[in-house]
């Protein structure tokens, strides 16, 4: 395994940093006051590339391999301070755009994907509901199908990007009696009568990532609206989660490179008692600590990409590098915030917001301890 990046994927890195940090940080403290997402910003990575990246030329996207993908994601987190924004967009490709890609039909992709890709329509998916969480296919959505129809009617929540969806894929179960595998998957456009966004949802943090339930009540969908087979909604489900848990985390690694250099910097100017608090055990541990999880994170991840790049399917690999590198980076977050002091738990200095972003990476696209379960029975447990 050669992890190290060929001259074309750090070119392209550079690339990626520069726009981040020349376009996509203007009043960040107000936005993630208000709860506003950069819409502006959001356009603007799709005119980059971002949204298309892993995406095929065909249907408008650069067709970037996995790894390429992880090391843009990655230089796009250390550029962009906005974790909300880059959050939305790793919904955008892994639970619409990667479902569409690798199950939809030819007509699907060549009406969809050209629209999602160059940000023209922002995509989401809907399976988690208010008593189905990590239990994902207890879900009590129900379709039925009548006709050239099907009929969809339930409720979700905790579904990012919901107030800005042009289309979602909609997970319901056709036939109850059959559990998990009587789940279908349905691609319902804004619109559609019968499908409304039912209530805003406020966080904790990636303030800037908007948030909804949704509520589908006899929503008439199309039959040609079906993604995939009927009963192929787990597959699909867990093809996109193996992707995302690979990809979305990689902006964790940008964002703590760009913590260890902060605080790094701020322990060098930083005095007190006479020297730079860097000189003290207590700090430079903290700073060696904070690199020694970036290089385990950073591992971790790429070697889950990289099989994933072999056609291989990760499962454990990428269950294992969820949890550690969503750890590590809130740990590497209150590290950055101890260093600074007084100063890292105030707004302007915009460390305390990692903290309040990075803490939703040990729940979004299975908890931690549902990784652990997927760890523990692969070893029969």
């Amino acid at each position: 395994m050669n992890f190290s990046w060929t001259d074309e994927q750090h070119a392209f890195r550079r690339e990626v940093i520069k726009f981040a940090q020349g376009e996509l940080n203007d009043d960040l403290i107000e936005r993630d006051r208000n709860e506003q997402f950069f819409c502006e910003g959001w356009k603007k990575c799709a005119k980059f590339g971002i949204q298309g990246l892993p995406i095929p030329e065909e249907y408008g996207g650069g067709g970037a391999d996995i790894l390429t993908t992880v090391c843009a994601l990655e230089a796009l987190g250390y550029g962009c301070r906005d974790n909300g924004l880059i959050f939305s967009i790793n919904a955008h490709m892994w639970s619409a755009e990667i479902p569409l890609l690798s199950f939809g039909t030819e007509e699907q992709k060549k009406q969809y994907l050209p629209r999602l890709v160059s940000g023209e329509w922002v995509g989401i998916h809907a399976m988690t509901e208010p008593g189905s969480g990590s239990d994902a296919y207890s879900l009590k959505t129900r379709a039925e199908r009548k006709g050239d129809r099907y009929i969809l009617n339930g409720s979700k929540t905790f579904i990012t990007n919901a107030q800005l969806a042009d289309m979602v894929i909609v997970f319901a179960n056709l036939d109850p009696a059959k559990g998990p595998a009587g789940i279908s998957a349905f691609i319902v456009e804004k619109g559609t009568p019968g499908f409304s966004i039912s209530k805003k949802l406020h966080k904790m943090g990636l303030r800037t990532s908007p948030m909804a339930e949704l509520a589908f009540t006899d929503c008439e969908v199309p039959a040609q609206n079906l993604l995939g087979k009927e009963g192929s909604g787990t597959a699909i489900f867990t093809a996109s989660m193996e992707w995302e848990r690979i990809c979305i985390l990689a902006s964790h690694l940008g964002a703590m490179q760009r913590m260890l250099e902060t605080s790094t910097s701020y322990a060098t100017d930083r005095k007190q008692f006479g020297q730079p608090i860097g000189k003290f055990p207590a700090v430079a541990g903290k700073i060696a600590e904070m690199d020694i999880r970036l290089e385990a994170s950073r591992l971790l991840l790429y070697k889950a990409a990289w099989l994933k790049s072999q056609g291989k399917h990760p499962l454990r690999e990428a269950a294992i590098a969820k949890v550690f590198v969503s750890e590590a980076c809130i740990k590497t977050a209150q590290d950055a915030i101890q260093i600074h002091g007084g100063y890292g738990y105030m707004t302007e200095f915009q460390i305390e917001r990692e903290l309040r972003d990075a803490i939703s990476g040990t729940i979004y696209s299975g908890t931690t301890e549902v990784q652990k379960m997927i760890i523990a029975g692969l070893h029969g447990l």
